[in-house]
């Protein structure tokens, strides 16, 4: 296999720690705040564990994939080490290992820098070092989108001061609940991801459970998303519906269970992003459909983002006709945010 980096250095990889004054942290220390995951039986994850391996095959695997896990803390550190071991690591042929695998790093809430891992990693560990200018900031560090975290350390220098990150101006989550979009694929990096740009752009916390290939609309899904402290919840399943059939019967009943546990909870229908044909339009016209009985039945609190309507007409808007491309999720975040601010009263 040709290396890129032998050639151009701005491809090389680098796992050399050479700061003598390092000191490390545990991610569950008091002095990080953690957002979107939590720490149980020997690794991160996105629902309690007794949840995740009942709901179907492949929320058992992935509700261990950390898509919106972030970890925010305030430094003066001159270098952020990071140090990770993973489990069940994704290589996908279209989305970049940075974002399957890798975490980044925002600096006041604009992008600085990507850990990006060496192409052999596997079910094992990596360590990198990102310089920085040495004076307080507030850093948030991106989980990986389609891997999971097993350990993560942050790796500061001993002379630093470090404490915990104010909390965000929108503290209550807003829930995403969906496909393998709404997990992330395929954004470039981590903070590329629909939500991790609306939450940027209001500064507010959220929750990503969407399961690539596995959101099916559980009855045991709808009962412990019920149960969240949220804010809005953004109900984004058509991909993984296998037949308009199936979205006919599960995409109702899931709605009016959740509203009947939650009656004021904002709400937000989304039908798939797409340029395509064949049963998109009926299954939009189902999601549509199920929007405007609620609608005619009083619910106040339910909104509607049009999926014909996201990629405005923008035909690089995915990798493979599905997924998006970072183009695709900015515009994601452009339509779905202004239905996440009017909900929140922004």
């Amino acid at each position: 296999m040709f290396d890129i980096a032998s050639i151009d250095k701005n491809f090389f990889t680098s796992n050399a720690i050479d700061e003598s004054d390092i000191a490390f942290h545990d991610a569950k220390d008091d002095i990080f705040s953690l957002h979107g995951v939590f720490y149980e039986n020997g690794c991160y994850r996105r629902l309690p564990e007794s949840v995740g391996i009942n709901v179907n095959d492949g929320v058992k695997t992935l509700h261990t994939h950390t898509a919106g896990g972030r970890l925010r803390f305030i430094t003066d550190s001159p270098y952020i080490v990071i140090s990770a071991t993973l489990i069940n690591v994704t290589k996908i042929s279209h989305m970049t290992f940075a974002g399957s695998a890798g975490f980044d790093i925002y600096v006041d809430n604009i992008y600085y820098a990507t850990y990006q891992p060496e192409i052999g990693v596997n079910d094992s560990g990596y360590t990198m070092c990102k310089r920085t200018d040495g004076k307080m900031h507030t850093y948030e560090i991106n989980f990986p989108l389609y891997s999971g975290v097993r350990s993560l350390s942050v790796g500061l220098s001993k002379n630093a001061k470090a404490e915990k990150a104010p909390a965000y101006k929108i503290d209550t989550p807003v829930v995403y609940y969906g496909s393998s979009i709404t997990q992330g694929g395929c954004a470039s990096r981590p903070g590329t991801s629909y939500q991790a740009i609306i939450h940027r752009s209001i500064d507010a916390d959220y929750i990503n459970l969407g399961f690539s290939g596995s959101c099916k609309a559980e009855d045991m899904m709808c009962d412990y998303i019920s149960g969240l402290p949220m804010s809005v919840f953004v109900y984004d399943y058509d991909h993984n519906a296998p037949t308009v059939e199936f979205l006919e019967k599960t995409h109702e009943p899931f709605y009016k269970k959740l509203r009947e546990k939650r009656p004021d909870l904002p709400i937000i229908m989304v039908s798939s992003p797409t340029l395509a044909g064949g049963m998109w339009p009926v299954r939009r016209e189902i999601i549509k459909s199920n929007y405007e009985k609620g609608k005619a039945a009083g619910d106040k609190n339910l909104y509607f983002v049009d999926g014909y309507e996201i990629f405005e007409g923008n035909f690089d808007c995915t990798v493979d006709g599905c997924h998006p491309t970072d183009l695709g999720f900015y515009f994601m975040a452009k339509h779905i945010g202004e239905a996440v601010k009017t909900a929140l009263g922004l």
